[in-house]
């Protein structure tokens, strides 16, 4: 029994669980593991009853075996009786010949009985490698099971990220960062021209100031005031 071809079977799983049109590995693999168990479970009632089989051939040989012995047993005692007189010796030889008639019957079932023993004794050590076989690959492919939900979640996410990379616009972008670029030259040239003419204004000011020399006229009225007020200038 390939128990692997169970892996790969289409269809057993969820109808239409699919990753970009191909049968989720996943889902595949879980039912193969679901199969696998399923045979397992039936491997082991086979066995138990191959067992059940095997013990009961066993037991009917050891039984045909006692049986033959106790005929030979009958059989030598008759003899033994007759040769001693308690028994007609024709009347011995008959019975003590029926008791080997039915020694070598139950020898015969004793044969018979020892080589299903061995038969089923092969079924069974057969069915226990079988057994094995599949606790082995159930306990590896789950192991297996966990790794690829584990590498799908990450193929996913990388997927994403890179489709969402690819969907990013690299020629727009570059224009964008080209006029955000061009935008804060322009505002930094604006910004040192209004400076420019702020610097212009306040220099131009200060020339005039020099010139008229405002605070020395202000000097000389307050002066021409205060002399009136005083009378000094009529003194003169």
């Amino acid at each position: 029994m390939n128990f692997f071809k169970r892996l790969f079977k289409i269809g057993q799983a969820e109808a239409h669980s699919a990753i970009d049109n191909i049968e989720d590995p996943i889902k595949m693999t879980e039912q193969g593991i679901r199969d696998m168990k399923a045979d397992l479970e039936k491997s082991l009632e086979a066995l138990a009853q191959v067992k059940a089989m095997a013990i009961r051939a066993k037991n009917e040989m050891e039984m045909y075996t006692e049986k033959a012995k106790d005929y030979q047993q009958k059989a030598m005692l008759i003899l033994k009786k007759a040769q001693s007189g308690g028994i007609d010796a024709s009347e011995a030889d008959r019975l003590a010949k029926e008791a080997l008639v039915k020694k070598e019957q139950n020898q015969k079932h004793a044969g018979e009985a020892q080589a299903n023993s061995e038969k089923f004794g092969d079924s069974v050590t057969q069915l226990e490698q079988n057994i094995g076989e599949i606790k082995q690959n159930i306990s590896k492919w789950e192991s297996e099971l966990k790794t690829l939900k584990a590498r799908v979640k990450v193929s996913k996410a990388t997927k994403n990220l890179n489709k969402q990379m690819a969907e990013i616009d690299g020629s727009s972008t570059v224009s964008m960062l080209e006029r955000m670029k061009d935008k804060v030259a322009q505002e930094e040239a604006l910004a040192e021209a209004y400076g420019d003419i702020a610097n212009t204004s306040k220099s131009l000011d200060e020339e005039i100031d020099k010139v008229i020399d405002t605070s020395d006229v202000q000097a000389d009225e307050e002066l021409a005031k205060l002399k009136e007020q005083l009378g000094l200038d009529k003194e003169e």
